[in-house]
């Protein structure tokens, strides 16, 4: 009997360790069991190249990230690193080209600019007696606002001599990789053996206990803060090596993934617990999703959902550590003997992930025989009709030809492009058809497809710096200057006009307004009263519209760079719309072209995007089979009025 009760209460006990483990390494598990079921589930996801291409997207999220643990362990938050990013970048790159500034200085003055906003949202939070979420949100604006003031709007190449940081070290070993390693172990030494460390968890775990004991809580929050500006300020120029431009829209939304990570790695928005590793693997947890969700062609906007039940389970996770009385992840809270068990989970984990991941790829040896082409179609963003035609058309013709086509959203974000473009590569596609976010971004991702001999075609948008082979576009300063032409004939060459820019820093935007220009130099009495952006989205071009009329209720006419903002300035001009005041458009989509007929859009340049995709997919397919393709593809813009568009086929 007492054989049996010692048996029972030792597998209960075992039983007990275990769950313990599995709680108090819950990321780290959950990272282990994403990367068996990548590799199951996708043969391209175990490739040495796309392994470290995880590493190399998950690095600026985890830069960005390592600053935050600081913040959060002190039950703070910092919603300005993604803009404070941005604006770091773009300050080494104008002082380092505009303004002639050695690069050494350049690269001081970015990582100043970085601790500097840390300091101010330091004093806001520790003198301002402002909450952390309203003095960082400030600082996110004001941040994303300077970086397009000093901008101008439109990328800044990068130094060569920075822009390395993006390269590889003996042709394989990429250097973010290696930046994000030394960034973690500074945290990691700055959290478990250092005074500011130990305060930060003292802070977070009883802020007013602190104080009492003797802490200058006010001083230490202001080293805090501007620790996670430096980081932010290293993840920027990163960010920007790796595309070869400071992009002053570059980073945006990635402060929520940097949260997110921290908090999927194990620390506490209440404060006092959290660790530069757990960190680390939080980051490697969103990069694996995102990696492996692209290879299994998993749309965009589910890509979202996803990752979103990934936070809330992390936090359900964590509510449940606590209750189980799981051993809280502070760093350097612990023994030395606990430090070591904790490395000997690492290594059992590793050897256990390895293991399992060795056996899963013989699941896949052999498996890649399919004769069927594959293309990957990397899209700027799929939030407007004209890519979301563009879409259309490709799939259309690859389904007519047979082939196997991905469609990725990179939502606008150059980085996240970039992202797609090398998961691409690595997983093998016959050829890559890509519409960039940005030209000069998009061309280091292209020119790793070069090297991996995959013929790339641009879409609408070419590529900078980088061989294409094939361009199929119409022509955007063409364009512009058609739209000129027909609202300056409309208006009988004089007039009050203003102008609806899209989102700055795009080439579209940026093409698309100088033809607009260039066509008006022909007629000098139309004067242009405003220009403002409405970032191509409707809501945004009925409200900018609204306000600009409250100044100039005496317009004319507006040119719009796309159909979409055409349409919310329609609706905030109401009955003035195709009577007192003339709109044009840009795209040619299907609303658009509705409402040129019904009269209250005077016109549309339109480009005939599912055209544009058909061409694409037909040009990419033979590339891949090796016959001979035309460099540029151009397909015909035309000026879309009530008199001709019942005869415009899109």
């Amino acid at each position: 009997m007492a054989t049996d009760t010692q048996t029972s209460t030792s597998r209960a006990s075992g039983a007990s360790a275990v769950r313990r483990l599995l709680l108090d390494n819950g990321a780290l598990t959950a990272l282990i069991v994403l990367v068996i079921a990548m590799s199951a589930l996708s043969g391209d996801f175990l490739t040495t190249d796309n392994l470290l291409n995880i590493g190399v997207q998950a690095a600026v999220t985890a830069i960005l990230a390592f600053g935050v643990t600081f913040v959060i362990v002190s039950a703070g938050i910092d919603l300005s690193v993604g803009s404070v990013a941005a604006l770091s970048a773009t300050v080494l790159a104008w002082t380092a080209t505009s303004q002639g500034v050695p690069v050494w200085i350049a690269v001081i003055l970015a990582i100043a600019t970085g601790i500097a906003c840390g300091l101010v949202n330091g004093v806001l939070i520790s003198y301002g007696k402002l909450p952390p979420f309203i003095a960082t949100l400030a600082m996110l604006s004001v941040g994303r606002g300077l970086s397009l003031v000093i901008s101008q709007g439109s990328p800044i190449p990068f130094p060569d001599s920075i822009s390395h940081l993006g390269d590889t070290l003996g042709g394989w070993l990429p250097v973010p990789v290696l930046v994000m390693v030394v960034m973690g172990l500074i945290t990691a030494v700055i959290l478990g053996r250092t005074y500011i460390g130990r305060s930060m968890y003292a802070i977070g775990g009883n802020e007013e206990a602190a104080r009492l004991s003797g802490l200058r809580v006010k001083k230490q929050k202001l080293a805090i803060y501007a620790l996670s500006g430096l980081f932010a300020a290293a993840a920027g120029i990163v960010l920007a090596s790796r595309l070869s431009s400071a992009q002053p829209q570059a980073a945006q939304g990635y402060e929520l993934d940097a949260i997110a990570a921290v908090v999927i790695g194990g620390a506490s928005l209440a404060g006092g617990t959290g660790k530069a590793s757990g960190t680390l693997i939080g980051a490697l947890i969103l990069a694996v999703l995102r990696n492996g969700l692209n290879l299994l062609s998993v749309s965009a906007f589910w890509q979202q959902v996803v990752i979103g039940v990934v936070i809330a389970l992390a936090v359900l996770l964590d509510t449940v550590r606590r209750k189980a009385g799981a051993t809280p992840v502070a760093a350097g809270a612990g023994t030395p003997g606990g430090r070591g068990k904790q490395a000997a989970t690492y290594v059992i984990a590793a050897v256990v992930a390895a293991a399992v991941v060795g056996a899963m790829s013989f699941l896949h040896t052999g498996s890649s025989s399919s004769t069927t082409q594959k293309v990957g179609l990397s899209l700027s963003t799929l939030n407007n009709p004209f890519f979301v035609q563009i879409k259309a058309g490709a799939q259309q013709e690859a389904k007519k030809l047979g082939a196997d086509l991905t469609v990725t959203d990179a939502q606008n974000d150059a980085s996240q492009q970039a992202n797609q473009l090398q998961n691409f590569t690595s997983s093998g596609v016959g050829s890559i058809i890509v519409n960039p976010v940005d030209s000069d971004a998009a061309g280091p991702a292209v020119r790793s497809a070069n090297k991996a001999d995959i013929p790339v075609v641009g879409v609408d948008r070419g590529v900078n710096k980088a061989d294409t082979a094939a361009l199929v576009a119409s022509d955007n300063v063409e364009g512009g200057k058609l739209g000129a032409e027909a609202l300056a004939e409309k208006l009988g060459g004089k007039g009050k006009i203003v102008i609806l820019q899209g989102l700055a820093g795009t080439s579209a935007s940026r093409e698309r307004g100088a033809g607009f220009a260039e066509g008006l130099k022909a007629y000098p009495g139309i004067k242009v009263v405003a220009r403002q952006p409405a970032d191509f989205d409707r809501t945004k071009g009925l409200d900018v519209m609204t306000n600009l009329l409250q100044a100039h209720p005496d317009i004319q006419g507006v040119f719009a760079e796309n159909d979409e903002m055409a349409l919310g300035a329609i609706k905030a001009l109401g009955s003035k719309a195709g009577k007192s005041v003339s709109v044009i458009g840009f795209d040619g989509t299907p609303d658009g072209l509705k409402a040129v007929q019904a009269g209250t859009l005077y016109a549309s340049v339109a480009q005939q995007p599912k055209e544009l995709g058909r061409i694409a997919v037909e040009n990419a397919l033979k590339a891949a089979e090796g016959k001979k393709v035309e460099e540029t593809v151009k397909v015909p813009v035309k000026v879309v009025t009530k008199e001709n568009v019942a005869g415009f086929g899109g």
